[in-house]
């Protein structure tokens, strides 16, 4: 009977355990510093994962399993865009499991923008030439043989 008894407590108190699952077991990702810049310096970056800074600047981000994107900004400067890879090495007996991320420093090269569009503008098309005087041929200097001879 005792263990009956013991048998049903212990599988008891695993029932109230079920709230519990793998996820809650798996170790959080790694966090790795990334070194953001900018050419020209000053620039707002921003990570797709949530943490950005001010040009040149560190930010620690947890290490996704893919990558992720860094879009800088910068007033009179077109905003840019970078694509980092997360690289993961399992690791073995002799080495610990590593994960880096490339490329590290993260660096834009920011454009300038150019002048704000201006509206369309009506296509023109080209105006027919000008008929020739009467009297003088065009293009020359010297009046037509058929053209009557000034008076004086």
């Amino acid at each position: 009977m005792r263990r009956g008894f013991a048998i049903a407590i212990a599988g008891a108190g695993l029932a109230s355990c079920s709230s519990l699952s793998l996820d809650s077991l798996k170790p959080t990702p790694p966090a790795v510093q990334v070194q953001l810049e900018s050419v020209p310096s000053g620039a707002e970056a921003v990570t797709s994962l949530g943490p950005g800074c001010k040009t040149p600047c560190s930010v620690s981000v947890p290490a996704p399993d893919s990558g992720f994107s860094v879009t800088y900004t910068l007033a009179k400067f077109q905003p840019e865009t970078i694509t980092v890879q997360v690289i993961r090495n399992p690791g073995d007996f002799s080495t610990p499991a590593s994960t880096t991320i490339d490329p590290n420093p993260v660096v834009a090269e920011l454009k300038k923008a150019g002048p704000p569009p201006k509206a369309a503008a009506k296509p023109t098309q080209p105006k027919p030439p000008k008929p020739p005087k009467a009297g003088a041929s065009a293009g020359s200097p010297f009046p037509a043989q058929n053209a009557p001879s000034p008076t004086r």
